[in-house]
């Protein structure tokens, strides 16, 4: 259960793979040269800065970091609209869910976007807005919005997650976007502007997600770059509960569920 963004920018990326198969000629039948010989060629060379490069200049894109994977002439591709895989060549651009399945099966994707999102979490832990307990047992990160009907049923249970140990750091996403489609900030923005540049900003956070109000304010505070770290790392919706190991949980968890889930992790 989330609150889904009103505007989302997605990249529609066209997905070329090989296609393995064998068939079976005999001696007179011609093949044709084009299927005798394989079409997709890499190097076995990984180059970080040459792919950093290449993804950048064709696409546009913003390459935070170029790492291998364990897969065979595939490097993954971490960027500021998400995560690529390429050939090392960087001639082919994959967008999707890699799996080991040699031994069990294991989400590789899932594992590099949570080492991002542990590096995004530091990056900003002096910009988050929190609510910690008493007694701390736990502590998680989550994406939030002052309009999502379920970010605020969370909230309202707060003290609840706080009895069971559980430390609250809100991040920014307006579901609204940062600018609207004629370049002026969206409401949602300057909300939580507003919000994250108070005095008192947990206390303003809780006035404006039970309805009271919002004192508009300006100042200098990342809610773009929290935005932007959101979208980077597979947030679609609020709230998105980022874990301490850095799997993230989309939609509302009740503080039970919750507890019993940071409890098996």
């Amino acid at each position: 259960m989330y609150c889904k963004p009103f505007v989302h920018a997605i990249i529609a990326m066209s997905l070329l793979l090989p296609l393995a198969f064998s068939q079976s000629v005999n001696a007179k039948t011609s093949v044709p040269e084009a299927l005798a010989k394989p079409t997709l060629s890499v190097t076995t060379e990984f180059n970080a800065a040459l792919l950093k490069e290449k993804v950048a200049k064709k696409l546009g894109l913003n390459v935070v970091k170029v790492e291998k994977t364990p897969m065979n002439d595939l490097a993954v591709i971490f960027t500021d609209q998400g995560l690529f895989y390429a050939s090392y060549n960087g001639n082919f651009l994959i967008q999707g869910k890699l799996y080991n399945v040699k031994d069990a099966i294991t989400d590789l994707t899932e594992q590099s976007l949570a080492s991002m999102r542990l590096d995004g979490v530091k990056r900003f832990a002096n910009d988050m807005i929190s609510y910690p307990a008493k007694e701390e047992k736990y502590v998680v990160t989550v994406f939030t919005d002052i309009t999502c009907g379920y970010c605020r049923k969370m909230h309202a249970e707060m003290e609840e997650y706080n009895e069971r140990g559980i430390t609250f750091r809100y991040l920014a996403y307006p579901r609204s976007g940062i600018k609207d489609r004629l370049g002026n900030f969206t409401d949602g923005y300057k909300d939580l502007r507003s919000v994250w540049c108070s005095d008192d900003s947990a206390n303003a956070l809780t006035r404006a997600k039970s309805g009271t109000g919002i004192a508009y304010r300006i100042c200098d505070k990342p809610i773009e770059g929290q935005f932007d770290f959101g979208r980077q790392v597979g947030v679609t919706g609020t709230p998105a509960i980022i874990l301490p190991n850095g799997m993230m949980v989309p939609g509302y968890q009740p503080p039970a569920q919750l507890e019993e889930l940071l409890k098996n992790i």
